[in-house]
């Protein structure tokens, strides 16, 4: 009886091992393949092509959805590049689809796959945008072979059960990806595609480069005139309501997350000095009791760097309602 129990655990221990592919395994190409040809089938997809730019060695597929301009030199390694992607493993149990927060990377295009804001930066990622994309101003759809991606171990934290923190070993993945020609432009499309989608008018853009009013930049909207006698300047301190948010309407800092409640008695402090650009232009010139709704490019807030939980090139929206104004 201990013998046969014996040998059915050791049956069930090498059953369990053998399911598991290795990144020495010699099928693992094999097993990636596999994935992804029955990815594409059980999703309808059509178009995809397989990499075939080192000698059909990568196991990428993709599908070139729009062109970039082709007239410069292609992208190479130390070339900065900045774009926005969506990714999801192919058991469904991590999709990331934030593109408006954490799902840029700005830097160079031979550093993506060191790590970035989401789980999704991975070698494969790195090698298809300088062999298949190429060009700024391509968006591509890229299934990415496992053993390119996370490999055996997968990434990130929690059980195998984990929805959203987590992708597991030897899962391939699905990206679009959005290589940006200009930030500037792209930021002013999130901004004007955002007023459109939430009917927002009366909003005055500021062309803080060149001070043309050219659309693009600082846009802007004082829905409430304050009437104290004090006047906002750089030099000045002052409080105030606010509430900060993404282009998604994701509320990322807040007076009630400062001070704990929010009312006209519950104000947060600021110098003109301690805010980012954006809200430093809105805000100079208003006084006491202003209510000021801004929308704020990337270059306007916190840059490609971004800061604290909230990622490079995003763009965001905040509303200030000023309760004192102080100056020297």
């Amino acid at each position: 009886m201990k013998q046969t129990i014996f040998t059915l655990l050791l049956i069930t221990c090498i059953g369990l091992i053998s399911c598991r592919k290795t990144s020495n395994d010699p099928n693992i190409t094999q097993y990636d393949q596999t994935q992804i040809q029955n990815y594409i089938s059980a999703n309808g997809l059509t178009g995809m092509k397989r990499d075939v730019s080192n000698g059909d060695t990568s196991g990428i597929y993709y599908q070139i959805l729009s062109q970039g301009s082709t007239t410069g030199a292609p992208l190479d390694y130390p070339d900065s590049v900045a774009f926005v992607l969506t990714v999801k493993s192919f058991d469904g149990k991590y999709v990331n689809t934030d593109t408006l927060n954490l799902a840029h990377f700005d830097g160079l295009l031979g550093h993506i796959s060191f790590g970035g804001p989401v789980l999704g930066f991975t070698k494969g990622l790195q090698s298809a945008i300088h062999d298949i994309i190429k060009y700024r101003g391509t968006r591509a759809r890229l299934l990415i072979p496992s053993r390119v991606a996370y490999g055996v171990n997968g990434v990130g934290t929690g059980s195998s059960s984990n929805t959203g923190t987590r992708i597991l070993g030897n899962q391939c993945l699905d990206y679009y990806i959005n290589v940006v020609s200009n930030v500037t432009a792209y930021d002013d499309y999130l901004i004007r595609d955002y007023m459109k989608r939430n009917n927002l008018s009366g909003y005055t853009p500021i062309d803080t480069v060149n001070k043309s009013n050219r659309g693009w930049g600082l846009t802007y909207k004082v829905i409430t005139p304050g009437t104290g006698t004090d006047v906002l300047s750089d030099a000045s301190s002052f409080t105030a309501n606010y509430t900060g948010k993404y282009l998604n309407d994701v509320v990322f800092g807040s007076t009630a997350t400062d001070a704990g409640t929010t009312g006209t008695t519950n104000l947060s402090s600021f110098t003109i000095a301690s805010i980012v650009p954006g809200v430093q232009e809105a805000l100079k010139g208003q006084k006491a009791g202003a209510v000021v709704s801004m929308l704020i490019p990337s270059r306007l807030g916190y840059g490609k760097a971004g800061t604290t939980g909230i990622g490079g090139n995003v763009t965001l929206h905040f509303d200030f309602t000023i309760g004192t104004v102080t100056n020297p």
